[in-house]
């Protein structure tokens, strides 16, 4: 018999990253050889326990789990990234495939399909939630630029301008144009508006 896919688990939900562990074990071929609550301890965790498949949630403390999934894929450890998370939305799926990621599954999937993904991802294959990638490919690209994108996480909070702007070091006028193209593009109002939307379909 052949050895067993290692896997890590990153999830900052502790209740929802031990149930996902006791699903997965339930499977003869895959063990769960380490986990973390936060996205900065990833990378750390795959240098020191090597697993075959990374399951990351996308919103973690420290680091997202599609900026993780970008730092595993640089370093070539042989671990591949796949994506569970509560957050099925078009422009989440096309930013972890850019990072790298091999799959993305919602957390509802039943778990015999899961366990698929993973096996599909250490095979070397993509493994995606077909309803998720046909709404991707509906919806298009994220229309805000990575500098709008940038200056809108920065305000997401209620920043002001001069926050924003000490913190990017842009200047307040600059700061002000990205977010009223930022507004525009997302045919809100507001910023508050433009970051709601942005969130809903996973640009930001």
């Amino acid at each position: 018999m052949s050895a067993p896919i290692r896997l890590l688990l990153a999830d900052d939900q502790h209740l929802v990253r031990g149930a996902l562990a006791a699903l997965l074990e339930l499977e003869d071929d895959l063990e769960v050889v380490a986990q973390v609550a936060a996205g900065d301890e990833v990378l750390a965790a795959v240098r020191r326990h090597r697993p075959d498949v990374a399951l990351l949630d996308i919103e973690m403390p420290g680091v997202d789990g599609i900026e993780a999934a970008r730092l595993v894929v640089a370093e070539d450890l042989g671990c591949r990234c796949l994506i569970v998370t509560t957050f099925g939305r078009p422009g989440y799926l096309r930013r972890a495939m850019e990072a790298g990621a091999s799959g993305f599954v919602v957390k509802d999937t039943p778990a015999a399909q899961l366990a698929e993904a993973v096996r599909r991802v250490h095979a070397g294959l993509r493994a995606v939630d077909p309803a998720l990638a046909e709404e991707s490919l509906v919806s298009g690209a994220s229309p805000l630029s990575a500098r709008e994108q940038e200056v809108l996480r920065a305000a997401a909070d209620g920043a002001s301008v001069k926050h924003v702007s000490a913190l990017l070091r842009l200047s307040p006028g600059t700061v002000r144009n990205h977010l009223s193209s930022a507004i525009g593009k997302t045919h809100t109002s507001n910023r508050s508006e433009a970051c709601r939307v942005a969130r809903e379909n996973g640009w930001l």
